[in-house]
């Protein structure tokens, strides 16, 4: 007889997710106006802020592989989350380029651990409850608002190099909440996947993965630049942040809602329709920027092209990787598509930005976002009822 299911460990996971994403919503608007502070050129910044998605290309995997075999997901959190503590500590020591890379890259290693292996984990808790997801996953978002905010009205009085201490805090908040999880019971699914190789085979899962790459590669110009980019046209650092909220606000609406979502569209057809809005939230960027109303209305779309993009995205991947390999499976989903696409989204905006300008940028991530769209329209059709 199996025994009932442990009590959900809400609070635990939620505030995990807190304050991760707290780190989040300083890195993303702000580490690239330090780095300008310090007189990198466009590249640089772009080859620095890409280290974060270059890492996810392959260390999730090793921790992934790591976490499946031996069982013991929240531990190696738990050693990653005080590494990139201790990685991160070298930004003190100096702000020259190959010092802050070095720094960066090893955080961005030990950093890369966390998130897949506490989405799996949390997601084991779960079970079948997976419309619960949001509601603890919204506490992330909750942190990040809070960090945009903050972090951007302080920084229209304190000067940026006060910076690196306010990261360095959250990653400790990161640390020291990853000691309160406890390890979820994982299930083994005799259905025939004994191998990841086996499940990555499937047109339908290669299609999933090779749009959620270019989701990411169409993030790129926005997590890099958009602060910068506003700036640039007379947005002030707590309007920025607070536009940065907006989105993230969006954003917990849908994973609110995420369980009636779900309930009533497949969820193909929810990814579906997140890479449409994505196209026209990119190109509102790239030639709506003088106009604050149409960016209000662009970071609504935030909604989509993340929120609503990322649970069904999540969803997808955890139904078609099952049993043992849930943990690689979200590895699998960060590293190629957070890793390499963003990665290669960094990249292209750090060259594009000095070559051709910030409009075409924009419109070169809408180029990919419904190039996406397109391979999801071949590929990926409903199998199961909505629910």
């Amino acid at each position: 007889m199996r025994s009932p299911r442990p009590k959900l460990p809400y609070w635990e996971l939620s505030g995990f997710y807190f304050f991760y994403f707290t780190f989040v919503g300083v890195i993303s608007p702000y580490w690239g106006l330090y780095l300008k502070s310090l007189s990198f050129s466009a590249f640089q910044i772009g080859v620095l802020m890409s280290l974060f998605a270059v890492m996810r290309m392959f260390a999730p995997n090793v921790w992934g592989h790591l976490a499946d075999r031996y069982g013991k997901r929240v531990f190696i959190v738990q050693i990653a989350a005080f590494a990139s503590l201790i990685a991160f500590a070298g930004v003190f020591l100096g702000t020259g380029f190959w010092l802050l890379f070095a720094s960066m890259a090893l955080l961005s290693f030990f950093w890369s651990a966390s998130l897949p292996l506490v989405e799996a984990t949390t997601l084991s808790h779960l079970g079948e409850r997976t419309d619960r997801y949001g509601s603890i996953r919204l506490w992330g978002s909750v942190g990040f608002i809070l960090a945009v905010v903050g972090v951007g009205t302080l920084l229209d009085y304190l000067p940026i190099h006060w910076l690196p201490g306010i990261v360095f805090a959250t990653l400790l908040g990161v640390a020291l909440l990853s000691r309160h999880i406890p390890e979820a019971e994982v299930m083994f699914h005799p259905d025939g996947h004994d191998s990841v190789w086996q499940v990555l085979r499937q047109p339908r899962v290669l299609a999933l993965i090779a749009a959620c790459f270019l989701m990411s590669a169409a993030h790129g110009p926005y997590y890099t630049f958009y602060s910068i980019y506003l700036e640039s046209h007379g947005y002030s650092k707590s309007g920025i942040g607070w536009l940065w909220a907006l989105g993230v606000i969006c954003e917990i609406g849908v994973f609110l809602w995420a369980a009636r979502l779900f309930a009533r569209f497949h969820l193909e057809t929810v990814l579906k329709a997140s890479f449409a809005l994505a196209v026209v939230r990119f190109l509102i960027i790239a030639w709506g920027v003088g106009e604050p109303l149409l960016i209000l209305f662009a970071q609504t779309l935030h909604a989509a092209t993340f929120g609503a993009y990322h649970a069904s995205a999540i969803a997808l991947i955890h139904r078609f990787f099952p049993g043992r390999l849930q943990a690689r499976g979200q590895a699998i989903y960060n590293s190629l598509s957070f890793g390499a696409g963003g990665t290669l989204g960094s990249l292209y905006a750090g060259y594009s930005w000095d070559a051709w300008g910030p409009a075409v940028t924009y419109t070169l991530a809408a180029g990919c976002a419904l190039l996406a769209l397109l391979l999801l329209l071949w590929q990926l059709k409903p199998r199961l009822p909505p629910g």
